[in-house]
Parts: C-alpha cells; structure tokens; sequence
C-alpha cells in the first residue's frame, strides 16, 4: 500500500523559509504564505512574509505587515528591529523613528538600532537628537564582546589578528561606524595612513555624532598635513551637543597650524576662563602669545604653567627658548628642585628631564657660568638622542645621490617642464642660520608675505624617495630621470596647491621658510623652474652650537649630537656648493656676518635676485607685525645686533667633536672647500 505523503508541519514550513530567507527570499515569501493559509493570522509567518517582503524591495507591503504586527507585539525587539529598517528603505521617516525609539528604549544595548535612528533623526531634520544617537551607539558598541575582542588584540600588539576579525566583520554586517574606528586605528598603528584615514572618514559618515572617531580623524588629518579638511572637522566637533574641552583644545591646534593664531588664542583663553588650573592649556596660549609676538603675555602665560606645574619641563624650555627672558637663581631652584622630585620617575618623565636640562643650560649659560651650562645641554642632548632616529651614514648617502644625479648634463637632458608659477621664495640652509632673519626682512616688503616653515616639499621628496625604497626604482637618479614634463608640473601645481592654505594676503609672493629644503634645491628646480631659492648660511660653529643647545618642537633630528650637527652642516655645504656649479646664480647666498655688518648692502642684493624694487621698510623689519614661529621670533622683533655672534666661543674647550666634524668646511667659511 502507498503511504501519503505527509504536508510538513507550520514549524518545520518556517524553517525551511527561514533557511531561504537570504539567498531566496521569494521562496521564503511562499512558505510562510503557505503556512498563513492553514494557520491565518500566525504572527511568525507574518514576521518571516515581512522580512521576505524586505528583501525583495517591496517595502511598503513590508511595512504595512509589520506596522500590523508590532501593534500586536509591541515588546518584541526583532519586530520593531525590522519594522525600523523597513519603514527606512521604504522613507517613512516617522514610523521608522517611532520604531526604532521603541526598540532603542526597550533594549538599550543594540547598537545598530542607535546608529539607524540617529540616520533618521537626521533625515527629519532632528540634528541635536541624531547626534544623541550616535552616542548612544557607539556606548552600547562598547560591551559588543566582538569588538572587545578585536581591542584586547590590538593592546596585546597582534594587529594581524585584530585586523582579521573586523575586516570578517564589516565584510558581514557592512557599516559599524566603531568597528570602522577600530579598522582604521589598526591601519594607523601599521603606518598605512590612506586606508587609516578613508577607515574613520567612513565611520564619521555613517554616523557623524561619534565624537571620538572625528576626533581621531582630525589627528589623522593634521599628521597629513590636510589642514583645510581638519578645519572642517573640528568645526562640526566643537557643535556637539556634548560639550568637551577637548574639543575647543583639538579645534586650537588646528587653528594655529594653519596661522589663526589669535581665534586660537581667544579658544584658549575661555577653557582657562572656566578653570584656570590647567598647565597645559597655559602653556598652549603662551606658544600663541610668543608667536603673535606679544612676549609680556606669552611670559605671563608660561609662568603660569610652571606655577603650577613645576615640573613641566616644556613650559620651563618655553620661557628659556625666548631668548630675550633670563631665568634667575630662583629659577635654577625652582628646575633643579623639579629634577629632584622627577627622580625615580625620569624614565617614563623624559620629556619633563631634557627640557629642564635645556632650560637649566640657558639659565646657567644667561649667568656666565659655561661649564655648569654645558653640562646641562650636554646631559638633555645626551638624553634626547636617545628618543629619536637619525642615521648620519644613511643621509650622508641620500645627500651623495642627490649630488650626482643633478649635474648641469643630467638637467639639460630633461628640458622644458614643471609649475611656472614664480610665487615661492625658499629659504633654505640651517636652522638658526639667520633664515628667521631673512625671512623677515623679506615679509616687509608689500610684494612678499611670509608664511612659515612649510612641510609641502619635504612631503613630496618624501613621497618620491619612498619609491627607491620600495623598490620601484633601482636608485634616486633612476627615479628623478622617470619624472615626466607632465609628472613635474603635477607636483609643482600640488605644491601650490598644498600650501595656498598658508596664504593669507593677496602679495604675489610667499616665503617657504623650511630650512631643510636646501635637500631638494634639485628637485625645486625640476618642479618650480621660476622660484627663488635663497641659502642663509652662518659661521659653522655658531650655527651648529646654537642647534645643539635650541631643542626643537620637532624635525630636526641631526642637532642632538655635535658629532652628527657637524657632518649634516658639512653634507649641506658640500651639497650647495655642487648645485653652484652645476647651475651657478640660481641660488642665493645670505652670509649672516655679512647681514650684519652691511645690511641695506646685502638687502639690496636679495631684492635684485628676487627681482623686485627695494623698500625701505625691509630695513625696518623689526617693525614689521605678522607671526613668528620659530626659535628667532623675539630676535627678529628686533634691530639687527652683534652680540650673538661668538656666542660659542665660551664652550669651545668642549666643542672638539663638532671642529672634527666640519673639518675643512670649517677653515674655508664663508667659502665651500676646494674640490
């Protein structure tokens, strides 16, 4: 006898249908209407036709199903989950808000739920309660034990494993605004800045009221040097509903990258309105204060910091670092008292040491005493080599290249080529060489604006050079002969491009004052044929001891040893002097001693290669009000004085390493050695 065959029970239809529901959800659609017909009204069929509805693109039908059921089921979070998503792809904005307000109040823990109300908030026009959302998402994204798990990885250092888990992730669920964060934040850590950056730009979209994720883009940014972007960000930052300080200090670093120094200034001044007891905010305003030139204030400000602080090496450096401030035996107390009390600490309060050290040399140096003051510049150089990189061998080798790829020959075989805007003016050389000096000169006249050291072209080379490293090119000739007329003017426009941000007149001439430039004087003339090129050169002991014993806020990474300061002044002379003879007049040279004892001489004669008619107020340069942000910023504020001339000449019992390093460059000054 033939058995009937038996219809499969409501239960096992349903999960047949939900077994269908994402690779077919028309069968999926057909089950649960099966079921329906034997069992009308049964709400997990309704649910499973609903969600089939979803997936094939019939959202209205969808909705309407789900409206029916959560009325019903009002407390059942899948529902109101899929009526949320559903009335969304369908754009009804009040029911998918209505929805997912229900759900967000139910369980407070789903995270995805915040993050689609916060999108629909947005949609109608509700920005302050949107921003509340993401919020709320991204706090109930920090008890999703996936993500946990992928942030234990990354603080144990395994970022491959890290990595692995949130690309599975996002590859499943798509948009997780802090899963993003965190992808973004491991490409970070592994030095991949693109992919970093497009990681957190994707989460900040997707929901733009996660502040720490904007935060971190914004960081992002400025290590980028995408300054305009940053600006933006930290602008939509600073209007968050949820106020931070934070907020105001990342928008007031922003600010001062860019030159804004006083809206920087005024941000700083209300976070110390409202509690003045924060150090380091003192000490931000004094940087700000110094560079606007307003030196009683700046002072004020950074004694304050100490005040407070006084262990707070940087603003103690900061006070010393103005040159025209003299620290007094209450202050060499007060440091050494400092150093005293950082004791077993000065392992993790390196920082804190060499900047006392450096502050104690100034001060001891301001009293007479060299040895004491040596001592102290030696011990915060000594101590600060120790926290950077520099390969004396290596860059002596990247200078040699440069030097035999960019001969008279090599040029001509290039012909025609790059950006011919004559805008930029490069003054290139050492720092503390007098480039602060020229530069002002230079911004006094109403054809000229100064900028600041900028980091556009030192970016570029950068990027070129990588290539060799990397392997795409054999060498660094090989390389710069692949540079096409079209490759050359596309960096030269990106040049200008890149540094239009810095520009805040319409002078029709601009100064980029980064003094390590003088590294791509080659490359300059490859993509910027009609800039200017200007080498501020000083006596090499005066300019390298004065490096050694200036701690800089960052960069270069040469002047921390006499040994090294040496043999980098020694490789850029020798360099220059090879680009004079291979293009003789395209740089020009500033001989600081000769500045100083003939100045309206010499400033003609800077005026002449720039090609622009003398002004009297480039003799009054002190006079000249605009921001400073280096080392000489009071000094330029200044008449030219000769004071500082052999200021090394005390220390010279201990300057025998630097002598050894310079060897003949320094018996041929002002000249470059023979051959």
């Amino acid at each position: 006898m033939i058995q009937q065959l038996r219809a499969p029970s409501p239960q096992q239809a349903l999960a047949e249908g939900e077994a269908l529901l994402v690779i077919a959800p028309h069968k999926a659609l057909s089950a649960a209407e099966a079921v329906l017909r034997q069992a009308p009204g049964l709400p997990p069929a309704e649910f499973l036709a609903a969600r089939a509805l979803r997936r094939m693109g019939k959202g209205k039908q969808a909705v309407a199903k789900l409206d029916a059921l959560a009325r019903g089921n009002g407390r059942v979070p899948a529902v109101l989950w899929e009526l949320g998503q559903a009335a969304a792809e369908a754009n009804d904005t009040p029911r998918a808000i209505a929805a997912l307000q229900a759900l967000t109040q139910l369980q407070p823990g789903i995270a995805g739920g915040w993050f689609l109300l916060a999108r629909q908030l947005r949609k109608a026009g509700r920005a302050d309660e949107a921003w509340r959302a993401d919020l709320s998402g991204v706090h109930a994204s920090s008890r999703d034990t996936g993500l946990l798990k992928a942030a234990l990885a990354v603080q144990d250092g395994d970022l491959e494993s890290a990595d692995r888990m949130l690309a599975e992730r996002l590859a499943r669920e798509g948009d997780d605004p802090p899963a993003l964060r965190l992808h973004g934040e491991i490409a970070w850590r592994k030095g991949e800045m693109t992919p970093a950056i497009a990681r957190v730009e994707q989460a900040v979209a997707s929901a733009p009221g996660f502040d720490l994720a904007r935060d971190f883009l914004i960081r992002l940014l400025l290590q980028t040097n995408r300054l305009p972007e940053a600006l933006d960000h930290a602008e939509v930052l600073q209007a968050s509903p949820i106020p931070s300080p934070g907020h105001k200090l990342i928008l007031a670093s922003v600010l001062v990258r860019l030159g804004h120094q006083e809206r920087a200034a005024g941000l700083y001044r209300e976070l110390l309105a409202t509690d003045p007891d924060q150090p380091q905010v003192w000490q931000n305003l004094g940087h700000v204060l110094k560079t606007l030139g307003q030196q009683a204030e700046a002072v004020e400000a950074y004694r304050a910091a100490v005040s407070r602080q006084p262990t707070m090496g940087e603003a103690w450096w900061s006070l010393a670092n103005l040159k025209t401030v003299k620290l007094g035996p209450d202050d060499i107390a007060t440091m050494e008292a400092a150093l005293a009390t950082l004791g077993d600490a000065q392992e993790e309060r390196k920082e804190d040491v060499f900047h006392l050290h450096f502050s104690l040399g100034k001060a001891f140096e301001d009293a007479k005493d060299a040895a004491a003051s040596f001592a102290h510049y030696d011990k915060g150089n000594a101590l600060r080599r120790t926290m950077i990189l520099h390969d004396a061998d290596a860059f002596s080798a990247e200078v040699q290249a440069a030097k035999q790829t960019f001969t008279a020959a090599f040029i001509a075989t290039l012909g025609e080529g790059g950006c011919p805007a004559p805008d930029p003016i490069f003054v290139v050389g050492l720092p503390r060489s007098g480039s602060t000096l020229v530069e002002q000169i230079l911004s006094s006249h109403p054809m000229v604006e100064g900028t600041m050291e900028l980091p556009e072209m030192m970016m570029i080379g950068a990027r070129l050079q990588s290539r060799v490293d990397e392997g795409e090119f054999a060498d660094f000739a090989t390389m710069i002969a692949s540079l096409t007329p079209a490759d050359r003017l596309r960096l030269g426009e990106e040049y200008i491009e890149r540094t239009r941000v810095h520009r805040q007149t319409d002078r029709p001439l601009f100064i980029d004052k980064m003094p390590n430039n003088w590294q791509h004087v080659g490359l300059i003339r490859l993509i910027l044929p009609n800039a200017k090129v200007i080498d501020a050169r000083r006596h090499p002991l005066s300019c390298c001891f004065s490096g050694w014993k200036q701690h800089f806020a960052r960069g270069q990474t040469f002047t921390y040893d006499l040994t090294d300061i040496g043999r980098y002044y020694a490789d850029y002379v020798n360099l220059m002097a090879e680009w004079d003879a291979q293009a003789p007049g395209h740089v020009h040279r500033v001989i600081y001693e000769r500045m100083v004892a003939d100045t309206e001489a010499e400033v003609r004669r800077l005026l002449g290669y720039i090609g622009i008619p003398f002004d009297p107020a480039c003799l009054e340069f002190y006079k000249t009000e605009r921001a400073v942000r280096t080392a000489s910023s009071e000094q330029v504020r200044q008449p030219i004085f000769k004071d500082g001339l052999e200021a090394w000449k005390p220390y010279e019992p201990w300057l025998a390493p630097l002598k050894a390093a310079l060897g003949t460059v320094l018996e041929s000054y002002p000249h470059a050695p023979a051959g």
